[in-house]
């Protein structure tokens, strides 16, 4: 049988291959937005077996078992590590086309030198075997970063977190960059009382201070936003579900603030909107203060099976794509912030790929002529993340916006091997421009084209993030 994963995999005539080679497979990593656990990377994880490393903690897998029949002991319960890599080699057959079984073997291939099985029922024992005695070989956190070429990485990080990872991180010689990323999303969820009540008390621990007010939640927000600076964040990312827009007083919002720590009060939907609508520009002035790159993450709808929330808790795979029409409160909160000069580098990832070429027309409307790229589109993310997710961004940002600008992609890593998902991208980079060249809709000019591979495969980000030329 003809290997799956090989040299040319997704690149489908010469221009793509050359590009691929010359411009894009030796090119470090800026992993800008991942799920890494920093205690892990500190402690120079190893893992006993596949399972451990794959399904521990990966919610697209355990969504895709789901998916084939797959009781939840073996995604997310008590079942032996080897049964539950079992039920997922069984699934994979079914996924033929899914990302997932590109990326399942394309991280075989890198990171095991398992390129002449694919993994099934059938075989899930030999490839547990096989991976196992690399696993037992030296096979660890860092060391997968490293080989990876990941350079930077940012990890996910609550305001409350005491970074105390990061910290030993960038006190050791460990050669990857490990930055912590500020997600304050939780301050904003003032509709869920018992648990925005909790939250509140766990800020305030971290602080050093009371909130009682909605000008102490600023400070101690504030407070946090300083401690992650000094430890090495350059990156705040806000997982919303649409874009919140809505004027309001001060003492509105203050009005809003008491309600939702009083548990008397009910809360109107205005209200809560507004409240989110002005926190949303507050911390995007505290990023732009200090010259922090923003994320947004727009679109998604989550944790919609209630059971399963209250068995598993959040972020479990009960995730989807949302549908709402959010062009005019976006454009509204761009400007406002424009008004006030504290509009800075910001990206907007979009879920729903109907949103895709609405969001790179809007950014054209901010750039502020001083620093190239200021505004971007992010990368395919989550359901985006397939060839023809990652295509249509792609010609989204080329069409409307300067593809040369573009700050490539993220992994949103799971698991340490997820980083063969850029890989994936930029084969695909490479074959969506190789085959305009090879049509003609691009000179077939192969350093004009490949200065801006590189650029989007690492050029760009090592600008945007870290300012270096």
């Amino acid at each position: 049988m003809e290997k799956f994963i090989n040299a040319d995999f997704l690149l489908e005539n010469e221009y793509a291959r050359e590009l691929y080679r010359n411009f894009a497979e030796k090119q470090p990593i800026i992993d800008f937005h991942c799920h890494l656990d920093p205690k892990e990377i500190w402690e120079d994880r190893k893992w006993e077996n596949i399972s451990q490393l794959w399904l521990e903690s990966d919610h697209y897998k355990w969504r895709a078992m789901r998916s084939n029949g797959v009781e939840e002991r073996y995604c997310t319960g008590d079942a032996p590590d080897f049964e539950k890599f079992q039920k997922y080699a069984e699934t994979m057959p079914q996924m033929l086309g899914n990302p997932m079984y590109h990326w399942t073997h394309m991280e075989l291939a890198k990171y095991f030198g398992i390129d002449d099985v694919l993994l099934s029922g059938d075989t899930a024992r030999q490839v547990w075997d096989r991976s196992g005695e690399v696993l037992a070989n030296g096979f660890s956190a860092r060391k997968c970063l490293s080989e990876s070429g990941a350079k930077v990485i940012c990890t996910i990080d609550d305001p409350t977190s005491d970074l105390q990872y990061h910290k030993k991180l960038a006190e050791s010689d460990f050669g990857v960059k490990v930055l912590p990323t500020f997600r304050p999303d939780r301050a904003f969820a003032i509709d869920g009382h018992e648990k925005y009540i909790e939250y509140l008390e766990k800020l305030e621990q971290a602080a050093g201070m009371e909130i009682g007010s909605y000008e102490d939640l600023l400070n101690a927000l504030k407070r946090r936003h300083d401690y992650f600076h000094k430890n090495g964040c350059r990156v705040s990312a806000y997982g919303i579900d649409t874009v919140w827009y809505k004027n309001a007083f001060y003492y509105e919002v203050e009005d809003t603030f008491k309600k939702a720590i009083s548990s008397s009060e009910e809360i109107a939907p205005d209200e809560i909107l507004a409240f989110k609508s002005a926190i949303l520009l507050e911390c995007a002035a505290m990023d732009y203060d200090k010259g922090w790159v923003r994320e947004l993450y727009i679109g998604a709808l989550r944790d919609s099976n209630t059971a399963m929330r209250k068995q598993l808790g959040a972020g479990a795979g009960f995730d989807s794509m949302g549908e709402t029409n959010f062009a005019k409160p976006l454009a509204k909160h761009l400007d406002k912030l424009n008004m006030q000069g504290k509009l800075g580098k910001t990206i907007l990832f979009n879920i729903n790929p109907k949103d895709s070429e609405m969001l790179a027309s809007m950014l054209g409307n901010f750039q502020d002529g001083k620093v190239a790229g200021a505004l971007q589109s992010g990368s395919a993310w989550w359901f985006m993340n397939s060839i023809d997710g990652i295509t249509r961004q792609l010609n989204s940002v080329e069409s409307m916006s300067l593809l040369g600008r573009f700050i490539g992609t993220l992994s949103d890593a799971r698991s340490f091997t997820s980083y063969s998902r850029h890989e994936y991208f930029r084969r695909i980079l490479c074959n969506y421009l190789g085959t305009q060249m090879q049509r003609g809709l691009l000179p077939k000019n192969m350093q004009l084209v490949g200065s801006v591979v590189s650029s989007i495969c690492y050029g760009n980000a090592k600008s945007y993030f870290l300012g270096i030329q």
